[in-house]
């Protein structure tokens, strides 16, 4: 991933030499597990993990001649250790180095991801509480629906950003499998508590059965987890976007001092952390594609998938990691207009408060869909004619009059009304504070 979406500790994760750190990590503890059975001398093992080292740029040197990274690494480090080399890899197939690696890479990866995810539960919560009784316009279809509040909005994200995090608590769980088991998954030359061994120590659970790789439904599954984590992330966006319109302009992002919004119009001050994240959770989500395609390999493996899992594990991983930062930033520092959202509540004139009446006349008595031909004539009236507001309207009709009294229909415009069980949502979500 280019360094402008890259932070530092997710990037490291992915940085070659973090990978044949692990490569030869696994290396040394199956050797230490064959000494431990005898099936190789002691003192080769304590020679193979004192002496044993690598050079990066030694590695694609050779790789330039074999065409084969795991043999280019394993002669660079056979070139420090001498006769005992012979010992490295015994029984092994590449894959039980790469894909066990792998694993440790990404059990790390969602360890970050996590810990961003719970940075940004905990600003979503604040926030959600601050703002649980300002009061904004609900809006279904886009359209004006029912008063809600900011915090409410809040608790939403929370919520969901919850879920996000168990299914990333599972999808890691699902991919913290090492294997070390051949050429094709048999123990043909090594004995299963090797596996046992080198997994143990790395943190890792032994794959129950594998070919020459873990299966990639594992990895499908976690990149899909990343997707619908970022997709989640985009729906945030998309509502802050949509609130600063200067139309709407209920919120809007922080403008720091000295920013410029447009190299054309000197006024801009335009939603570009959140339309940022929207297009990177594009690529998340397209990366999960590739994943769900690696699921189909021939056979005991082919290599289809490595290349493109060379791209989308530390490309999603990264962007995902910034994305959260990002948009935790951005929900800490919003602006927030709560007279912008009385304004905007205030526009449709009352409108909002149809259903409040509908259900007052079917409790009258009178069948629903005559109580919703009712207020439908009075709402259109209202829609059509900007100088009108619904409750005057209301109360001029004699057919609303016949079944309600003027104190029922004021009565139905009252917001606390539409409040009453906040508490109790916020209690569901939150639990006590």
């Amino acid at each position: 991933m280019i360094p402008r979406y890259t932070r530092e500790k997710m990037a490291k994760i992915w940085e070659t030499e973090n990978k044949f750190d692990l490569w030869l990590k696994i290396e040394i503890l199956v050797c230490e597990a064959l000494a431990e059975r005898g099936e190789i001398p002691l003192e080769a093992s304590e020679n193979i993990k004192k002496n044993a080292r690598f050079s990066v740029s030694r590695i694609d040197e050779i790789e330039e001649v074999v065409k084969h990274d795991v043999i280019a690494f394993l002669t660079c480090v056979g070139e420090h250790i001498g006769p005992d080399a012979r010992y490295l890899h015994l029984g092994l197939t590449s894959s039980d180095v790469l894909d066990t690696c792998f694993a440790c890479q990404l059990k790390e990866a969602s360890e970050l991801l996590l810990e961003d995810i719970e940075h940004f539960m905990d600003i979503l919560k604040n926030k959600a509480y601050h703002y649980k009784n300002t009061i904004m316009i609900g809006r279904t279809h886009g359209i004006h629906a029912e008063p809600i509040t900011f915090g409410l909005k809040m608790a939403l994200w929370h919520e969901e950003m919850r879920r996000n995090r168990e299914r990333l608590l599972a999808a890691k769980e699902n991919i913290s499998f090492g294997k070390i088991s051949g050429a094709v998954g048999t123990f043909a030359h090594l004995a299963p508590n090797v596996e046992e061994y080198v997994c143990a120590h790395l943190g890792l659970q032994p794959d129950p059965i594998s070919t020459q790789v873990i299966q990639r439904d594992r990895h499908a599954a976690f990149f899909a987890t990343l997707a619908i984590i970022a997709s989640s992330l985009e729906k945030f966006s998309f509502e802050i976007r949509h609130l600063q319109r200067t139309e709407v302009l209920e919120s809007e992002e922080f403008f720091f001092p000295g920013q410029k919004g447009s190299s054309a119009m000197p006024h801009k001050r335009n939603p570009v952390l959140s339309e940022n994240i929207t297009g990177l959770a594009r690529l998340v989500r397209s990366n999960a594609i590739a994943a769900l395609e690696n699921v189909s390999l021939w056979h005991e493996r082919d290599i289809s998938h490595s290349s493109a899992e060379r791209v989308v594990a530390p490309d999603s991983t990264i962007l995902l990691d910034f994305m959260l930062n990002r948009l935790s930033g951005v929900i800490e520092k919003l602006v927030v207009y709560p007279e912008r959202m009385k304004e905007n509540l205030e526009k449709s004139r009352g409108l909002i408060f149809s259903e409040a009446i509908l259900l007052l006349l079917t409790k009258k008595g009178i069948p629903r869909e005559e109580a919703y031909r009712i207020v439908q004539k009075n709402a259109m009236e209202v829609w059509d004619d900007k100088n009108k507001d619904f409750k005057t309207t209301l109360l001029h009709d004699p057919e609303v009059l016949r079944y309600l009294t003027v104190t029922e229909v004021e009565t139905a415009f009252e917001l606390d009304h539409h409040f009453r069980h906040l508490d109790y949502i916020f209690e569901r979500v939150f639990g006590n504070k």
